[in-house]
């Protein structure tokens, strides 16, 4: 076990992403329960709720095909043996990340989860310091001037 290369072959993600956007919306519904909002207009917020997790839907399926195809973990403690660049990697270089913001916000809509809201920015800051930091480190030791190139030419976020 040791001796593995594989075992440090990985972008060293501690916590696993989804947690982090899971933990966001608990912690928002928790401040609900204590400092409760006026409710959402529910029409709206359900269309728009739809719309979101739509989104993410599209994105994870999307994102995941091409993963697969590319013959890669999409899973960050694994390790990457190829650069996905084409699909939604075209326009973000993680719309895996913002598939996740999509579902949260379409979650925080549909519950009428107000404090969601106040807490996103700190769930992205948290994605992007302790999950896509070590994720870009971890590419660019790997891939190198391949990586660097589409990073240039990339947002990381939208």
């Amino acid at each position: 076990m040791g001796n593995d290369p594989n075992q440090l072959d990985h972008a060293d993600v501690r916590i696993p992403p989804p947690l982090i956007y899971v933990a966001g919306l608990v912690l928002g519904l928790a401040l609900d329960k204590a400092l409760p909002r006026v409710p959402f207009p529910q029409t709206p917020s359900r269309v728009a709720a739809l719309f979101c997790v739509a989104l993410w839907a599209v994105l994870m399926v999307w994102s995941f095909g091409l993963f697969r195809r590319a013959h890669t973990s999409i899973i960050p403690v694994k390790p990457t043996t190829a650069l996905v660049v084409s699909g939604p990697y075209r326009f973000t270089r993680n719309p895996i990340y913002v598939g996740f913001v999509c579902l949260y916000l379409g979650l925080a809509l549909w519950f009428g989860i107000f404090w969601a809201f106040i807490l996103l920015p700190a769930v992205i800051a948290v994605i992007q310091y302790y999950v896509i930091a070590r994720e870009e480190q971890y590419l660019e030791q790997k891939f190198g001037k391949e990586y660097l190139e589409y990073k240039s030419c990339v947002r990381r976020w939208i």
